[in-house]
């Protein structure tokens, strides 16, 4: 089931100042809100109702007795930078359909006559339209998508609070450009006391190689790129896709979601690759902010079609099979299993792809996201192995947590992050750890290919003269860095691929 709001460029959120549309602005001095969780304070349980809470935390994984207790319109703090209130918007924005979609929410006996009978309050412009079907997160978001009036698409999550002005810049963007996706900045309220707390700033949306959404920091181009980093949208390489924007002709012209992906998962990263590779841009935009409850779990069954229990997965391989050419290799790295896997027709998504042609992923790795780490080129070698911290088990499925490249700067690391000397366990003995990479000063090994590729060899730090080895062979051993030892069978490593480079 799900439920879409449509909003008219007459809203009552906005008033008009001269031939611009400002959004609503909090003064400031405004006249205070009593009561559980205004001002965007958390609510904080005691005695039974504390035990209570607790108890619908493991069901719910958020405190549904906490949310109860707070008005449906609460006062929470306006989040955006003073630069964001002074920008004056177009009279003429776009209209917008609001699409928010639930199923098994807490108290799902109130979803039936009482809501319906709430939204008769707003006329026309609320629908609640109710499958009969279960559908998943994708499909019953195109379903809100086909339903919708509104020139601009804007979808967000169940479990949102939208702060002051938040809809005129994402109208005013797309209005500028109509190819652009856009997203607020999504700020975070506490799952167990529904506390507003603000969000990160300055961030953008990347991916492992496993097809999980990652956020990274501003690259240096973006930083350079924008004039006014407060307001300035910021390009990113993928979004997380649960709040985004889009015009409504152009989300549906570039492929709107793909409906053989099942349930959730995978999707936000095929939108990103598509809009990007066929002409689009993925956009964070500054003066947006949307409350965002993040909770630890999902306390509906995220079971698929046929029994699947991995929609993550096999929603991953179309995207890959359908987007990513050669590349693909990567992702099937860490999901071997799905290799041979029958994931359904990707018929029409190709086709889709050949008619809006649609550049190769090789340009969204160049011109969209350079700065992302392919661990099987440019390097002097690259394998799986669990050396950094600790010895266990292989994964047979494969795992990021397993592949590691020597780079071309020499570095020994995975995708973001790299190894190096922590701190001292005893006398001569130090911690392997794993830290972010820091491009302008890389940790350098040093791994003789030339012999290693052959018999096995040392992997030496640089800097401290030390080399990787393993106290216990055994599953839990350490993985430290020791005196290096010429001979010494525990220093010994080997990569599944060695390169020559130039």
């Amino acid at each position: 089931m799900f439920l879409f709001i449509t909003w008219s460029r007459e809203g009552a959120r906005l008033y008009k100042s001269g031939h611009a549309v400002k959004p609503h602005v909090v003064p400031n001095y405004t006249v205070p809100r009593f009561g559980p969780g205004e001002n965007g304070e958390g609510v904080y349980l005691e005695g039974e109702e504390k035990r209570i809470g607790e108890e619908q935390m493991k069901k719910y994984f958020m405190n549904v007795l906490a949310s109860d207790k707070i008005s449906p319109d609460r006062s929470i703090p306006d989040s955006r930078s003073h630069a964001c209130l002074a920008l004056s918007y177009p009279k003429d924005l776009p209209t917008a359909s609001v699409v928010i979609i639930f199923t098994d929410e807490f108290l799902s006996a109130e979803l039936k006559e009482p809501l319906d009978e709430h939204l008769q309050r707003f006329g026309s412009l609320v629908k609640l339209i109710r499958s009969t079907e279960r559908l998943g997160l994708i499909r019953a978001k195109l379903r809100g998508a086909r339903e919708a009036s509104g020139e601009v698409l804007v979808f967000l999550d169940s479990h949102c609070e939208a702060n002051s002005g938040w809809v005129e810049p994402l109208l005013a963007r797309i209005k500028e450009e109509r190819t652009a996706v856009v997203c607020p900045i999504i700020d975070s309220i506490s799952d167990s006391n529904m506390a507003y707390l603000g969000g990160s700033h300055g961030g953008i949306g990347t991916f492992w190689w496993s097809l999980h959404y990652s956020m990274g920091p501003l690259p240096k181009s973006e930083i350079e790129r924008r004039k006014h980093p407060e307001t300035d949208y910021i390009r990113s390489p993928t979004m997380a896709g649960g709040l985004f924007a889009a015009n409504r002709e152009y989300f549906f012209e570039v492929g709107g979601y793909d409906e053989e992906m099942d349930i959730w998962g995978g999707e936000n990263l095929e939108i990103s690759f598509r809009v990007w590779m066929c002409g689009g841009s993925i956009e964070l935009i500054p003066c947006s902010h949307v409350g965002h409850i993040f909770r630890s779990g999902h306390p509906y069954d995220m079971t698929g079609r046929n029994n699947n229990k991995d929609v993550h997965g096999t929603n991953s391989k179309r995207l890959a099979e359908v987007w990513m050419d050669d590349y693909k290799r990567l992702f099937y790295v860490h999901r071997m299993g799905l290799k041979d896997m029958d994931v359904g027709d990707l018929t029409e998504r190709k086709k889709l792809r050949e008619r809006l042609q649609c550049k190769s992923f090789k340009w969204f790795l160049d011109n969209v996201i350079p700065q992302k780490f392919i661990p099987d080129e440019n390097v002097h070698s690259y394998g799986h192995g669990t050396v950094i911290l600790g010895v266990f088990v292989c994964q047979q499925e494969g795992s990021s947590a397993q592949m590691f490249s020597i780079s071309r700067q020499h570095e020994l690391r995975r995708e973001s992050t790299c190894v190096d000397v922590g701190k001292q366990l005893r006398p001569g003995v130090y911690d392997a750890v794993l830290q972010e990479c820091v491009d302008s000063k890389p940790v350098e090994f040093e791994h003789r290919q030339e012999y290693c590729a052959i018999k096995g060899g040392p992997i030496q730090h640089k800097e401290r003269g030390l080399c990787l080895d393993v106290e216990d062979i055994n599953s839990g051993g350490d993985v430290t860095f020791t005196r290096c030892q010429e001979g010494k069978a525990s220093q010994h490593w080997t990569f599944d691929n060695y390169y020559q480079l130039n």
